[in-house]
């Protein structure tokens, strides 16, 4: 069978010249675009079902949430064929105040055992009106993640999914700041509702940022009341005893997502769990290690310079995440796109993580588009726009990565690299 080598070559060659560029990239930057808000449908009842998403609880269960207006029990009926149920869990709900709002019920229920890389269709409490659809994460390798920082709820934001949506993805990471409700807490419902169409499909995996925080002084004291409630992750599953930081294994990743906004220093019991965390990984299962923050420990943006989320996260966790040889970390927070190459205190360093910088999901605050002048060359491409990443872990040593800019609503591949992971290294091993 004759095939067509062109592109293969055009591939390569995009692939050698990001390298040789690195961070020189000529682009007009596109502007802010305004906030959207997603209503509640017209249609739907108050015990419609809104806002479902879903993530992973362990090696074969999902946890499938959403909110109603009204108490209904929190039941979910599943099987593989359209329309038809042959299985059924059911869970819990509860509701949240924020000073004079109060939600819906939040509903909570754990699926499983379900069968790896396979298509389930569902429906929540009942709702004859509404069915949904999902895919279950591989077991193996290959997989394919999503990844976007700092979403919001704008014009760009809607791109930014859109491109997601074309991907073929089997997980989103977000690395942090969800909805930007910034304390007006209708927004979390229009960010549910904006999300749904994919979180729905697909396991979207979450950790915090400083939008997420809304606390008040005297007002609200309680921090991350909306995010721990309506954003439960599968902390319990993993040894934490907070929603703001946990990890989870999934085909052969091991993902660790840690909390920029909760206390981190040696004493504290993240530190202490991501120590033990850490500790009981399985290289021969896991081979890679991805781990999420908010705040960037690595940052060559004016944006975000020297705040104590950042530097004494990094001055305490870094030796941690460098003697586990981490693979790759990614952060948020600010509002553009930068990769550094492998990296441990401020050196290149072949058996450091590669920290990314993907903050850039379609915030309302727009891009921070100034960067400092460096000198030590770790910053490897740094671009101000809108966009998205992929990472394709296509074996126990192999992965690709790409970012795919918003360009005038068009997904643009602007930088492309390939790891090899640090377990496969033997001048890596500790």
């Amino acid at each position: 069978m004759a095939v067509n080598i062109r592109p293969v070559k055009l591939f390569v060659l995009a692939t050698v010249l990001t390298g040789v560029i690195g961070c020189v990239v000529s682009y007009d930057r596109p502007l802010a675009r305004d906030e959207i808000s997603i209503p509640q449908p017209k249609k739907s009842s108050s015990t419609s079902p809104q806002q479902v998403h879903i993530s992973v609880v362990g090696a074969d269960r999902l946890r499938i949430s959403w909110i109603t207006e009204s108490s209904v029990p929190s039941i979910v009926e599943y099987g593989t064929s359209k329309g038809v149920y042959t299985e059924s869990a059911s869970g819990t709900s509860s509701s949240y105040h924020y000073l004079l709002y109060k939600s819906g019920q939040i509903h909570d229920v754990v699926i499983g055992p379900l069968n790896p890389n396979t298509v389930y269709y569902y429906r929540c409490s009942s709702d004859p009106t509404g069915e949904f659809s999902l895919k279950t994460p591989p077991a193996h390798l290959p997989i394919k993640f999503a990844v976007a920082g700092d979403l919001g709820q704008t014009g760009w934001t809607n791109t930014t999914l859109d491109h997601i949506a074309q991907s073929n993805y089997d997980m989103l990471l977000l690395p942090g700041d969800l909805s930007y409700a910034d304390f007006i807490q209708p927004l979390w419902d229009s960010f549910g509702r904006l999300v749904e169409p994919l979180a729905s499909q697909r396991p979207w995996m979450v950790t915090q940022g400083n939008h997420d925080v809304e606390k008040i002084p005297i007002i609200h004291l309680t921090p991350f009341t909306a995010y721990n409630a309506r954003w439960h992750m599968p902390y319990e599953e993993s040894g934490s005893y907070s929603n703001l930081y946990y990890s989870f294994d999934v085909a052969g990743v091991h993902v660790i997502m840690l909390g920029s906004y909760t206390d981190f220093d040696p004493d504290s019991d993240q530190y202490k769990w991501l120590q033990a965390d850490l500790a009981k990984i399985n290289r021969a299962k896991t081979p890679w290690i991805v781990a999420l923050i908010h705040a960037p420990w690595y940052n060559t943006n004016t944006a975000h310079q020297g705040e104590s989320e950042s530097v004494l996260m990094k001055k305490y966790m870094e030796p941690l995440l460098y003697n586990a040889r981490v693979d790759i970390v990614f952060a948020g927070h600010v509002h553009a796109y930068e990769r550094f190459t492998r990296v441990y205190n401020v050196k290149a360093d072949k058996c450091g993580p590669v920290y990314i910088t993907i903050g850039d999901g379609g915030n309302r605050e727009g891009l921070a588009t100034k960067y400092l002048e460096v000198t030590t060359g770790i910053s490897v491409f740094r671009e101000a726009s809108f966009g998205h990443g992929q990472l394709e872990v296509l074996n126990a040593t192999h992965a690709m990565w790409t970012w795919h800019r918003n360009d005038d609503d068009v997904s643009v591949v602007a930088d492309t690299v390939w790891f090899t992971s640090l377990s496969s290294d033997p001048s890596c091993k500790l």
